[in-house]
């Protein structure tokens, strides 16, 4: 299903240098439909949104940008079939990535074979990596199982005497959530910090009652989730349900969404939970601010109401204006090479990348403080002091 049509004519695996008016073709595949298909909208939003701007401006290169869009259904063969049809049918100039590691690794086998260069905002799992591709870029700051780096890296760097002396952990069985919290764990150890609990649980499990139990039991420190949205919120619930407060909390995800996070356990529950983030309404990087007046103006809503996904494909579409401005082009070859040096702005931070692909960065630490999502680690880039030990849950 096209949903933003493009001429057949024109363009090609190369692109075109600054000399051609005609359109910019980019083709993408997004989950419109199917199990991604809310964050695919998402992505979709952040594409749409830039390709706006980008054009109100005059567009790449005095080129209008022109987007193709087809739906994979959240589908690792129809992901294939589409980037497939999009170069060798449609001839697109370049394409864009979907969303999820599961679609990223097909797809981008597709863009390799063609010589096209793949920029994707949310492929960061490690098989996406693990295929050594020279043409990828992933729109994040790190890999994503590397999202509790940050987390580590400000417990640690505490002085000895205020640090944790133990740790728990409660990991989704799930290859993006669990290696969060491993990776936590192994520097937790190394550093002395003692592991009292660590269970890993399966994707179905409803009631978190019992593994919480299990934890409020040793009554550790600091505890650390490996989870996605769902099970984060049932964590949490579960400890206010059993009056367990451990000093300091993390989740992986769930508590970096400002939108579901207040709605799922009360807003006053929030304070002092710490997440890791790329991108979020009170950002502080640069262009954040009028991202979201524009995002505001062409879907309505509000800042808190942003999915950072839709942030993430914007600065897909930011990277290449920067190549753009860079060089004077826009063709593969070109964006390749270019983006595999320097350093590149983009919403979700200064990007740079290693030669497959992945960033060499790191995720900022948030935390709820006084009803906001807040950036509190590193000191460089914070906008509060991180609040410790967590706050009461008020019930």
């Amino acid at each position: 299903m096209a949903l933003s049509a493009c001429s057949s004519g024109g363009g090609g695996g190369g692109g075109s240098s600054s000399g051609t008016k005609t359109p910019l073709k980019i083709g993408i595949s997004l989950s419109l439909t199917g199990d991604f298909s809310d964050s695919g909208k998402a992505a979709q939003r952040g594409y749409e949104l830039w390709q706006s701007v980008a054009n109100k401006a005059g567009g790449v290169l005095g080129r209008k940008v022109q987007l193709s869009i087809v739906d994979d259904a959240s589908n690792p063969d129809q992901v294939v079939t589409n980037y497939t049809n999009l170069i060798t049918q449609q001839k697109v100039d370049l394409v864009f990535g979907p969303y999820s590691s599961l679609l990223t690794v097909p797809a981008s086998r597709v863009a390799s074979r063609y010589h096209y260069s793949f920029i994707e905002p949310a492929g960061g799992g490690p098989s996406v990596f693990a295929q050594k591709l020279t043409n990828l870029f992933f729109v994040q700051p790190a890999a994503t199982t590397k999202g509790g780096d940050v987390f580590a890296n400000y417990i640690l760097s505490l002085p000895a005497s205020q640090r944790p002396k133990t740790a728990a952990y409660a990991k989704l069985d799930d290859p993006f959530s669990a290696p969060i919290a491993d990776n936590i764990r192994k520097r937790f150890e190394a550093a002395g910090i003692k592991t009292v609990y660590d269970q890993t649980y399966p994707s179905e499990t409803a009631d978190m009652t019992p593994i919480i139990s299990g934890i409020a039991a040793k009554n550790p420190d600091v505890v650390v989730g490996g989870s996605q949205e769902g099970d984060a919120f049932a964590q949490i619930k579960a400890m206010i349900q059993l009056k367990f407060d451990p000093k300091y909390l993390f989740e992986s995800n769930g508590a970096n969404s400002p939108g579901d996070f207040p709605a799922a356990v009360g807003l006053p529950n929030t304070n002092g939970v710490f997440s890791s983030a790329d991108w979020y309404a009170d950002s502080t990087i640069a262009g954040s601010k009028q991202f979201i007046a524009d995002y505001i103006a062409k879907y309505g809503g509000t800042a808190n109401k942003i999915d950072p996904t839709s942030a993430e494909a914007y600065s897909a579409g930011m990277l290449l204006q920067e190549v753009a401005k860079k060089t004077g082009k826009v063709d593969n070859a070109t964006i390749i090479s270019t983006l595999h040096s320097g350093t590149w702005p983009t919403l979700v931070g200064n990007l740079k990348w290693n030669q497959y692909g992945e960033p060499q960065g790191d995720y900022v630490l948030v935390q709820w403080i006084d009803g906001k999502l807040q950036t509190v680690f590193p000191a460089n880039g914070a906008q509060h002091t991180p609040l410790a030990p967590k706050p009461a849950w008020a019930g």
